[in-house]
């Protein structure tokens, strides 16, 4: 499959509120979501294919020198092909040019797909927020990618 990394923007904002539904059980907004395009703090990217198809998104706050990733959302039809691990290594090149000094992010502790992915990219686990999520309750798995300084 032929998948292409690009900057988020408003044209994307449909894509990003279906997979919101599809893939979370407390979607963000719409309105939400175009605060998040419009941040000068956020930087966000959109996987399309060949035709412009709309397969996931991905987006982070920088705070200093640090990246917190936001969400990664694939379509759940493309989920395996790739999608995500595209999305995760144009985030690690945008952060290495920004010369950020880590990326963080919280995962779901039943979500082992989602775990082992970003291990499989070098992050590691470093703490729980206990009872971090709502609906269902569960902990999150804090995940840390340190960059060389």
């Amino acid at each position: 499959m032929d998948i292409n990394i690009v900057p988020l923007n408003g044209g994307h904002l449909d894509g990003m509120e279906e997979l919101e539904r599809q893939c979370f059980p407390d979607p963000w907004s719409r309105k939400t979501l175009e605060a998040l395009l419009e941040d000068p703090h956020a930087y966000g990217l959109a996987a399309v294919d060949g035709a412009g198809t709309f397969l996931g998104y991905t987006s982070l706050h920088v705070v200093l020198d640090e990246g917190h990733i936001n969400n990664i959302a694939v379509h759940p039809a493309m989920r395996r092909q790739g999608v995500a691990t595209a999305l995760l290594l144009a985030l690690r090149q945008y952060s290495l040019a920004q010369n950020l000094a880590f990326l963080t992010l919280e995962v779901r502790d039943s979500n082992l797909g989602a775990r082992a992915l970003y291990a499989g990219q070098g992050f590691a686990e470093v703490g729980r927020r206990r009872g971090y999520y709502a609906h269902p309750k569960e902990d999150a798995i804090i995940m840390t990618l340190e960059f060389a300084t």
